[in-house]
């Protein structure tokens, strides 16, 4: 009943995905070739740069592996036990393929930094960076906060992508976005006035508690105006024997299905519980409702809406509205005072066996390849069960044994035909940005929102359309060699016919005239603009980790030598060749 009530739900919240592609026209190959030269006169690099796209990207071999692209992980050791592997020296590829795991994209100064530190000194030095102005004091900042905002978004989007693009706590970053996709919020859907505020603070909550304890994660979720409003529990009453109204059970759901623990009972390597050929289920609709009690009463801990301060401020009980009679769930019973029971309830489903397993798989997802082995999943796991310290949910720890990992960091991993994920089109973007030191100087970071699919991304961070987020973890393409495989691709639940066109028409706007002042410097590109194989060597070395193909390289190099370099704006519309179609290309697309 679970799963076929989930189903109606995605059907009617998800974000529409049309058309999704059989295995011949997965999202790389379709980018690598995507038959719609961009329209020109855009820029003064449109003309040569989009030719030069149609001419090696139509007009003969794709620069790639096409259908076969890989999204599942290779084999890893046996034990259950963390392994973390040996270090040596680190070379400029294996550098980059770590950061575009670890941050939002690769620079060359950080390649240099893994290379002269090794990966665990590095993650330490991360771990210890602070944050840059956090997103609500920089709207605060900005002038955002007046009553003429209250009922916009403005300035979100620019903070979002300011932070994701220049923050130094990268790996920070990318943790926290990976919150973001599983303690789903998007800012569309918030409740209340200044929804931009409700979801920086949000987000902020997030970045903060990245490198803490899971458990502290969901209790501040829970007290959360922008959780609260998005899942509909803010003001949630107890029953009402004279309306018959019950108690809201959306969150409780949510925190069950999609937050802890998911739908089946899992062994600790992320596998099914299986019983007479049925999977176990963790939960029923009892529980959900049991669990809906618990959150009754919660409401805003202010009245004053002229000002945004109420949306960071954690949700206060109402005593009066809060169901103090016992209610059970999971096997447990809680009763009494509001915020106890509350935070009982919390423990209890914080300790179910599940959440090792279920939280790590997603968090492997999210950083390091779509189809981790069990092992890798069990390794992981034990690690959120124990830090090694007697301590459950340490996501630094937790952080450190997934990136640390054999199967993360073994030197035949790249080579394998099942490694690693698609990259979602905000990590694509942000790769750009970050290898081509993308600044804004006005402060504005006008990308706004890239949520269209035919003329931008597909995808815009901090705005999923539902609690499903963008894509789902279990995402099958259908009809595929990757569903015949039994493999996932939760990235691949974005791309349809029109995103693949409108990302690369897209980036070449970007790559040719960034967004207002938030433009690339390529001034390090320039200087190897007269040298074909050292301009593209340095594109794939710093936005795919070197993994391009040695017939994608080719096929780059040769549209590149196609424009002069003593033409007209010849050197930089070489540069601008390299980078979009290194952007373009399947192995830049898939990072394995």
């Amino acid at each position: 009943m679970q799963v076929h009530r989930r189903r109606r739900r995605l059907a009617g919240r998800d974000r529409g995905m049309t058309t999704v592609f059989d295995e011949e026209e997965t999202l790389p190959r379709a980018a690598a070739e995507p038959c719609a030269p961009p329209a020109e006169g855009r820029n003064r690099n449109a003309g040569a740069i989009g030719a030069a796209l149609f001419l090696a990207a139509c007009g003969g071999e794709s620069a790639g592996g096409g259908g076969d692209q890989p999204v599942a992980a290779a084999p890893a050791p046996a034990p259950s036990t963390p392994i973390v592997v040996v270090e040596a020296k680190p070379t400029a590829a294996e550098a980059s393929r770590f950061l575009h795991q670890a941050t939002m994209g690769a620079t060359r100064e950080q390649i240099d930094a893994v290379m002269a530190k090794g990966y665990a000194a590095w993650l330490d030095e991360q771990f210890a960076t602070p944050r840059d102005t956090s997103h609500w004091d920089w709207l605060v900042a900005g002038g955002f906060n007046v009553i003429g905002n209250q009922y916009n978004e403005a300035g979100f989007d620019a903070t979002m992508w300011r932070q994701l693009i220049a923050d130094p706590a990268q790996l920070r970053q990318r943790v926290g976005m990976a919150l973001l996709e599983i303690l789903v919020v998007g800012v569309a859907g918030i409740g209340g006035n200044f929804r931009q505020f409700a979801m920086a603070a949000y987000v902020d909550m997030l970045l903060d508690k990245a490198f803490g304890n899971y458990r502290d994660v969901l209790e501040a979720v829970t007290l959360s105006p922008a959780m609260a409003t998005f899942l509909t529990f803010m003001g949630n009453r107890k029953a009402n024997a004279t309306t018959g109204a019950m108690p809201d059970e959306n969150y409780a759901r949510e925190l069950l299905q999609l937050f802890t623990i998911g739908l089946q009972q899992l062994n600790m390597d992320g596998t099914v519980k299986m019983s007479g050929g049925v999977a176990l289920e963790t939960y029923g609709s009892a529980d959900v409702s049991g669990l809906a009690r618990v959150f009754t009463g919660l409401n805003w801990a202010s009245s004053d809406s002229s000002t945004p301060e109420r949306t960071r401020m954690p949700l206060v009980m109402n005593a009066s509205w809060h169901e103090a009679a016992p209610s059970s769930f999971l096997g447990t019973t809680v009763s009494g005072e509001g915020m106890a029971a509350i935070r009982s309830a919390l423990d209890t489903i914080f300790a179910h066996p599940n959440v090792p397993p279920f939280v790590s798989k997603q968090l492997i997802q999210k950083l390091v390849t779509s189809n981790p082995s069990p092992a890798y999943v069990a390794r992981v796991a034990a690690v959120f069960a124990d830090n090694g310290a007697g301590v459950r949910g340490d996501l630094k720890a937790v952080v450190r044994a997934i990136l640390l990992d054999a199967e993360a960091r073994g030197a035949a991993v790249p080579a394998s035909t099942t490694a690693g994920k698609l990259r979602e089109p905000i990590m694509r973007l942000t790769a750009w940005a970050r290898a081509f030191k993308v600044s804004s100087p006005s402060n504005a970071w006008a990308f706004g929102d890239t949520s269209a699919v035919t003329n931008r991304l597909g995808q815009s961070p901090g705005r999923s359309g539902s609690v499903f987020n963008f894509f789902r973890p279990g995402y099958v393409p259908p009809a595929t060699r990757l569903s015949d495989a039994g493999m996932v691709a939760p990235e691949f639940q974005l791309a349809n016919e029109q995103s693949v066109v409108g990302y690369v028409n897209y980036m070449q706007i970007l790559v040719g005239m960034g967004a207002g002042d938030a433009k690339a410097d390529y001034a390090a590109m320039l200087a190897k603009a007269g040298d074909s194989a050292a301009l593209v060597a340095e594109a794939n070395l710093l936005l795919a980790a070197g993994q391009l193909s040695a017939a994608a390289v080719q096929t780059i190099q040769g549209a590149v030598d196609s424009v002069s370099t003593t033409a007209a704006n010849g050197p930089i519309n070489r540069v601008g060749i390299a980078v979009l179609l290194t952007l373009a290309a399947p192995d830049f697309l898939t990072l394995k």
